[in-house]
């Protein structure tokens, strides 16, 4: 599709005059005009809701991305839709939905059309390729996550690493001292997900402090695949007493394999949940968990976005406060660790550079 930045450049403008020239609000000079005119026949440009925005009209619209994949926990996607339609509504806005299966191209598309006001991200990297193209066509945009680089940008989260820091914390006061971190996928970590990689470094960072040993094994969230790395665990730290879960598929599984294995929750083994309220409420035990509410999400974003389509200020980054509450999942730490089913194994290279090897005290 074409954009309004390449007419300007095939006429030898700036993208301002040719906006000037199709909307008729400043005097351009007839040599000028008839450059742009010919750039925008020439490339087959078709301004359609785009004229009618640079004429002074809004589309009233928002296009919010949101993620279409499998290793992304669909209620909260969608409780943080909801919240951000029904937000929008309120101001008078319609939301249009777009998947970020397109890529920079669907973001492309929709910024240099003019269908929408505004942009909401949803599922942001750290090194979003979504986010040069708005940068690029100055789009109106608000991110519900934060990439490597904020600057300029309009970004609302939970604050992941003190939510890591949170769960650390807590099994560190219980007594607890070899520690397991369940997280997402693998590929979760190989695409950069800002949440799984911020609250890891926030809970190693902590644990560090705290003196704990740690091990992060990432997780499909099927069961099998949370037997195999229960089993793992076990096998190269059988006095791992407390896990931290960042990964709703693996919950339940885990809860139902330390049982069978013997381990009493929380008398012989604390599990620490970052999920939400419900899931921690409906789970047997109930979860002693890091939660932030969804809906805050949504909300907050929609009025980013609104705030730079009005031409406000709007800070770079806004990180809501996760809460801990205790539940029936997590205890003091056992005397003596639970016995393990199976000798452990020498640990590899990558379980010493997933670990805190600190001395006991």
């Amino acid at each position: 599709m074409v954009t309004l930045a390449e007419v300007a450049q095939r006429a030898g403008v700036s993208p301002s005059t040719v906006s000037y020239v199709l909307s008729g609000k400043r005097s351009i000079s007839e040599p000028t005009r008839r450059r742009v005119e010919r750039a925008i026949s020439d490339l087959g440009y078709h301004p359609n809701a785009g004229a009618r925005a640079l004429a002074g009209k809004r589309s009233h619209i928002i296009a919010l991305v949101v993620p279409l994949r499998t290793d992304v926990y669909v209620p909260i996607m969608m409780e943080i839709a909801i919240a951000v339609t029904m937000t929008a509504r309120s101001y008078g806005y319609d939301v249009l939905l777009v998947t970020n299966d397109e890529g920079p191209d669907g973001v492309r598309r929709v910024a240099a059309s003019g269908l929408a006001d505004g942009v909401i991200l949803m599922d942001v990297e750290l090194d979003d390729e979504r986010i040069p193209v708005l940068r690029e066509l100055g789009s109106h945009a608000a991110l519900i996550g934060l990439p490597a680089d904020t600057t300029g940008l309009s970004c609302v989260d939970h604050d992941f690493a003190t939510a890591g820091a949170l769960c650390a914390d807590h099994l560190a006061d219980l007594g607890h001292r070899d520690v397991a971190f369940v997280g997402y996928a693998p590929q979760v970590y190989l695409r950069h997900a800002g949440y799984a990689e911020r609250t890891l470094t926030g809970f190693r960072e902590r644990a560090r402090e705290r003196g704990l040993r740690i091990l992060h094994r990432p997780c499909e969230g099927t069961f099998e695949s949370t037997a195999g790395v229960l089993g793992r665990i076990l096998d190269d730290r059988p006095a791992t007493t407390g896990f931290v879960v960042q990964n709703e598929g693996a919950l339940g599984p885990l809860l139902s394999l330390l049982r069978t294995s013997g381990r009493i929750v929380p008398e012989d083994a604390s599990v620490v949940a970052l999920c939400p309220e419900q899931l921690a409420e409906q789970s047997s035990p109930r979860l002693t968990a890091v939660t932030g509410p969804a809906q805050d999400l949504g909300r907050r974003a929609v009025e980013l976005v609104l705030g730079r389509i009005d031409g406000g200020s709007t800070p770079e980054v806004t990180l809501l406060t996760p809460v801990l509450t205790p539940r029936e999942s997590s205890g003091p730490a056992p005397l003596a660790a639970a016995p393990s089913p199976r000798p452990p194994a020498p640990p590899s290279p990558a379980d010493v550079e997933n670990s805190h090897a600190q001395p006991l005290p």
